[in-house]
Order: structure tokens, then sequence, then C-alpha cells
């Protein structure tokens, strides 16, 4: 990135969008048959029907199924889904008696049925001076250990956090930028931080505080954009966390609501014309403070990004919003689990919270669940929980997000060349992330066809078919299958969630195992 060019262009439309007259933001609303605009552009479409057998007008002439596969039974790893790891969330990574911070993270990366990664440090935590990143030693340490697993990572970057003693902004811009004390007090255990802080955000409109998280996005996204060690970032917020929320507190520092909103919007600006290629996760906190969260969410989602909750038992917007999302948007949620102990696994008539939490992260169509313990993270905590009851977070791996795989293969010949039809399945809670693209290739790995499905497709129930035809005289069997996922411009490795053996390379072998 051209951070030069980006700032130069920014400090303009930065100054545009914070005057802009009228109210940017749009109110809360059913996501149930909204609008949301056009789904991400699809190159190489390939047909996908109608598959006519019969007659002159016939598209698949004669057409057989000669294959078909079988839902796996395990986890398949994919990105855009999966059970994730939490190395550090609001109070930092896992700093254990007796133990080293390296083997900590590992024995949290390591977790078996986990695919992903997520951490979530402060801004000062990884910035102390402007124009350079300082990243902490558990960043590097999850890095090192991530890519060593073959594990993403999603992360924020928390720009308050009311679980620390100290202002979430950098040291340098302590004396450039105001805080504003919150009006009331947070009633709670005077042993925990958040019970017993002064608690006040800065003013995020000042000159000084938008050229400072303009740099941060760019110094980033200079690294990470579109990194394959990254799966996703989350947007960051207003107040607490980044979550857009500065609750129990109520108002926000701003001179108005419309200062408030306009601030936000052109603040995820700033974030989507930095992470091009890497998805944002926005979360979908109704807008308890007024600062604009509904339209931070429409822009997000019509521009393909992902959404988010940070738990499950929550409000009906947040439901509506996880459940009615458009098929190609992937939806995040973070909830946390309890420990194993008898005193803190919450049965109710034989039913765990653990169960009961999975159980509904699977009803709203989750892509990913977190695996963590809140304010207790510690690899330990999660398996005095899984060594004791391992069936639900077995379940929950086998379920979670897509699993996509050929369920039945036709052919046919059309002079003189044949053509297959693959009718895609997935047998996962959700609809996939992106655009699914399918390529035939011949033995030495050189591709024949390629071609897209329409986003979103195959959602978990039906059969989404496409046409795929062969160069004239090539013979379908022992060709083989290639799914992969593509998601803002980057295309990602899609495995086969089938139980039919694949090659190393991930493909599936063609061959003929259905006869008539």
């Amino acid at each position: 990135m051209d951070r030069r060019g980006f700032f130069r262009a920014g400090a303009g439309a930065a100054g545009v969008a914070l005057t802009a007259p009228g109210r940017a933001a749009i109110p809360e609303h059913l996501w149930e048959s909204y609008d949301w605009g056009a789904a991400p552009a699809v190159a190489d479409r390939l047909y996908q029907g109608p598959f006519s057998n019969y007659g002159a007008d016939a598209v698949a002439p004669g057409g057989e199924v000669v294959m078909a596969t079988t839902p796996a039974r395990g986890a398949v790893p994919n990105f855009g889904m999966g059970l994730t790891a939490y190395v550090s969330g609001d109070i930092g990574p896992p700093r254990l008696p007796g133990q080293s911070l390296e083997r900590a993270i590992e024995d949290i990366i390591r977790l078996p049925f986990t695919q992903k990664v997520y951490i979530r440090p402060n801004w000062r935590d990884i910035q102390q001076r402007p124009g350079r990143l300082d990243f902490p030693d558990w960043w590097r340490i999850t890095f090192a250990l991530a890519r060593q697993y073959g594990k993403r990572i999603g992360f924020r970057i928390m720009l308050e956090n009311p679980d620390f003693a100290e202002p979430g902004m950098p040291a340098f811009l302590m004396d450039k930028v105001p805080y504003v004390p919150l009006a009331g007090r947070w009633p709670g255990d005077r042993s925990q931080i958040r019970h017993r802080k002064r608690h006040a955000l800065p003013r995020y409109d000042h000159p000084a505080y938008q050229t400072a998280f303009r740099e941060l996005n760019a110094l980033l996204a200079d690294e990470l954009n579109g990194s394959p060690d990254v799966e996703y970032m989350d947007t960051m917020m207003y107040g607490f966390w980044g979550e857009g929320h500065s609750w129990p507190y109520e108002g926000h520092v701003f001179p108005s609501d419309r200062v408030a909103e306009q601030t936000w919007l052109a603040m995820l600006e700033v974030q989507r014309a930095c992470w091009t290629r890497t998805p944002l996760v926005t979360n979908t906190q109704p807008d308890f403070n007024h600062v604009g969260n509904a339209g931070m969410l429409d822009r997000t989602v019509r521009g393909h990004d992902w959404i988010r909750s940070d738990t499950i038992f929550i409000e009906n917007t947040q439901i509506e919003a996880l459940s009615n999302r458009p098929p190609w948007i992937a939806a995040v949620s973070e909830v946390g689990m309890t420990r194993g102990t008898p005193d803190r696994l919450g049965i109710d008539e034989g039913v765990a919270l653990n169960e009961q939490i999975i159980a509904h992260v699977l009803a709203v169509g989750a892509n990913y669940w977190s695996v963590w313990n809140w304010h207790d993270i510690a690899a330990a905590n999660v398996l005095s929980y899984y060594e004791a009851y391992p069936e639900p977070i077995d379940r929950m791996a086998r379920r979670i997000g897509y699993r996509v795989y050929p369920a039945f293969v036709w052919t046919f010949d059309w002079s003189g060349a044949t053509g297959l039809v693959v009718g895609l399945a997935n047998d996962g809670v959700a609809a996939v992330p992106g655009i699914v693209r399918l390529s035939v290739l011949d033995g030495t790995g050189a591709v024949l066809i390629s071609g897209c499905v329409d986003p979103g497709y195959p959602r978990p129930t039906g059969i989404r078919q496409a046409l795929l035809m062969l160069p004239e005289g090539r013979d379908w069997q022992g060709l083989r299958l290639k799914a992969e996922l593509e998601v803002k411009g980057v295309r990602h490795p899609l495995a086969w969630a089938c139980r039919q053996a694949l090659n190393p390379d991930g493909t599936l072998s063609l061959r003929r195992n259905i006869r008539g």
C-alpha cells in the first residue's frame, strides 16, 4: 500500500465525511427480505440449469448419474468456518503459574478440535510510537505457532478496553486527544478493574486521532491484508472492546448523534479501504449509544464483508441479523463456555450450559464458534469440559459452517464432447461465505475447464448443479475435481467434505461408482 498517498487522500475524504449534510446512518430494521444490493460479482459463471434430459432441446441429453459421494463424518477445515481457540480476549494472553507464556499459548493453539486462532490486543499494546508497529511477544509467538499448526488467525485491535487500567490510545496521543469521562458508574465486584475504573473515551473525531487511526490501519494492512496467516479482522468500533457500545453508560462522547454517526462511518471506510483482501467482521451490537452501528453494518454487508456477535443469549435484533443475513455473508459467534467442574456446568434437566450454547449457535447457522473461557483463558480449562463431555464440541466441529461435497456427478455426450453436471450439496449449517470455483484437472494437474457457481451456493438444503464441458474427445474417468472458495478476490483451497478418499492435493478423482 502507498501509505503517503493513502494519508493524503484520506485527509480530504475524512473531512468530507465528517461534515456531509444529513444523517448518514440508517435505523435498525428486519434483515429478512431486506434489499442488501448485489451479490459478489461472479467471474466465469458456470451454467446452473435447468438441465433437461429429453427431447430436441435437451441440455444434458441422456444424462446419467455415474458417481455419488456422501458427507464426511469428521471436521473439515476450510477458510470461512471453524472452531476458534482464543489466545487472548479482554484481559490478554494466559500467564499461568509455573508455565512459560509460549507453552501456555501452544497448548491453546494445538487443541485438536479447533481450526482457527483468535487474539484481541489493545492498541497501545501494538504501537508505542508513530510510523511503526511494535507487536508484543505474545502476538509474535501466536503467529509463529499458528503457522506451525496450520491454523489461521482472526483478530481485533481494541481501541479501548474497560478491563485494563490504562487508556486504549498509545501514549503518543495522550497529550493531543482529550478523553471525555462517562457519566454514571458500573456497579459490581470492585476487585475487577471494570467496576472500579473511572471510565472515559477519547474524542474519536479529533484530527490527531483520525490521523493515527488511519496510520494504524495502513501499517497493519501493509503486513497482514491478504496474508495467508489471517482469516479475518474484526472491525474496530466505538467504545468498550471496540464492540460498538459503552454499556452500561448511556450517551456518547461526541457533540451530537450526527457527528458520532458520521465519524464512525468515516472510520469504517478507512478500514474498508485498507482491508481489501481480508474479510472485515462487524459486530451486530444494537446501537445503545447512538453512534451509527446500523449504518456500519449496512455498509459492511453491502461490501460483502462479514458479521459477528459476542454472545448467543442476546437481543432479538442480533438473532434476527445472524439468522437472516445474505447467504454469502459469514457469521462469527463468540460465546464464553464454562469449565467442566460440577460447580460451573449449569446443568438443567440434564442439559449443560455449554450444550445450550452449542445448540443455539448452530441454530443461527454460524460459521465460527469461540472455544474459550471468558476471563479465564487456558487450554486446561477448555479440556476440563471436553474431556468429560466430548460429544457436544465434537458435534459442533462436524456441523459448524459449510461442508460442501459433490453429491452427484452426471455425464452426457453432446456433439462429440462429454459434459459433466456436478450436483453440489452442503452438509453444514451455513451457506458458503463467498463463491465456489470448480475446476477439472488432468493427471498432470493442468486445468481443463474451470468456473464458478453463484454466491452463497450450495446452501444447507438442496443441490446446486453446475455444468462443466470437457474438451472434445476427453474421457471423464480419472480426471480430478477441485474446489476453491473465492472471498474478496482471493482464492482459498476448499477441502471436499465427503467420506470418499481424496488425493493428497485435496482433489476428488472421478470414477464410476453408481451403475444403472
